[in-house]
């Protein structure tokens, strides 16, 4: 048996404060640009069969319960309640939480409250950027407030996190830019821009990146699959490769999210440089049935130092919980193979899981 009592969720977001019925429910488990097959619902999913696997025993139902009178037992708790039961029964102990996504959700204070646990902040640089440029007049004001707000978040977030794969794509230049480009690029954005404008221009967010990376502090990229639309071939973190060649020696570790289905190529990447890290949560999640198959595929290349566990979870504490459970039994699974089978000692199986589950990211992220 497998065990691994401590996990340390590297990666999520908070959950909302809002009841859902069946049809907001659905759009925040699954995101897509348009309903379900006919005949269907997007329960019809592995996440969505996780949910129903995970989640009802912890308010109160069997697992695999329909997901019309699993939604009914919600609403008769309540969302506060319902959420701190899911949360609490999820097994996360530390949640790094992105504070960066707009709507109703829960920061990192009220996380820690309702799950009874530790909670800290990943500092979203794009929407940063965005807040700044609402409140510069110019080109210089923007840039001298942007760095010093930089810097300030710095000092009470554990890592900084970054959706360029998203805005625009990884395959961006990978040296810095230079003193006029940014500033050419900046007056271009403001005076075009509307306040709340999302920041998208390549120069801007390499500008963003190379601030972060001369922070220290962890910075996460994201790649792999994303929003509903999105071109995923953009995302590829092999096309970061030059750039984590450029971040070598700085300092600064660079932590791959996601990264499936590219999964690989992010494992890849870990065992080449030093300095990068692996992410094994939201693959899974996506993954239901089959998340051990894509685990395994992580272990196939990734140090076993070099991989942190996330559920990369947002809007519904369902997915805390699935990304948890999913993660521990495949985990369980595909060690417990291996030591079966002779190739790993159980002491080894052990403590390799401990490093994923939890000891890896207190390392990384500089957690007590």
């Amino acid at each position: 048996m497998i065990e691994t009592p401590s996990l340390v969720d590297q990666y999520c977001h908070g959950v909302l404060r809002t009841e859902l019925g069946l049809g907001t429910f659905e759009a925040q488990l699954a995101r897509t640009e348009g309903p379900p097959a006919p005949g269907t619902t997007l329960f019809d999913t592995q996440t969505g069969f996780a949910v129903r696997r995970w989640c009802p025993p912890l308010l109160g139902l069997e697992p695999h319960c329909p997901p019309a009178r699993y939604l009914a037992r919600r609403r008769e708790l309540g969302v506060l309640e319902s959420g701190r039961r899911l949360l609490r029964g999820s097994g996360i102990t530390t949640y790094l939480v992105d504070t960066g996504l707009p709507g109703d959700l829960t920061g990192p204070g009220e996380m820690a409250s309702a799950a009874a646990a530790e909670a800290r902040e990943v500092v979203r640089l794009e929407l940063l950027a965005e807040q700044v440029a609402d409140t510069s007049g110019t080109v210089e004001s923007f840039l001298a407030n942007l760095a010093e707000s930089v810097h300030g978040a710095a000092s009470g977030a554990v890592a900084f996190t970054s959706v360029a794969g998203v805005r625009h794509g990884l395959a961006l230049a990978p040296e810095p830019p230079g003193p006029g480009e940014v500033r050419g690029a900046a007056g271009r954005w403001l005076a075009g821009r509307r306040v709340g404008g999302e920041l998208s221009d390549p120069v801007l967010l390499r500008h963003l990146l190379w601030i972060a990376v001369a922070s220290g502090l962890p910075l996460q990229l994201h790649a792999g699959l994303g929003e509903p639309g999105l071109r995923i071939d953009r995302t590829d973190p092999v096309l970061l490769t030059d750039f984590v060649r450029a971040t070598a020696g700085l300092g600064t570790d660079l932590v791959l999210l996601h990264g499936y289905p590219y999964h690989r190529h992010a494992a890849h990447l870990a065992g080449v440089f030093p300095h990068v890290y692996a992410d094994s949560g939201a693959a899974l999640v996506r993954t239901g049935a089959r998340a051990a198959t894509v685990l395994a595929e992580i272990l196939e290349l990734a140090p076993f130092g070099k991989i942190l566990f996330s559920s990369g979870a947002q809007g519904l504490p369902e997915l805390h919980v699935v990304g948890a459970r999913l993660f521990r039994e495949a985990l369980g699974r595909v060690l417990g193979t291996w030591v079966a089978e002779g190739a790993w000692s159980l002491a080894d199986a052990q403590r390799v899981a401990g490093l994923i589950a939890a000891g890896n990211a207190r390392r990384v992220y500089g957690l007590e």
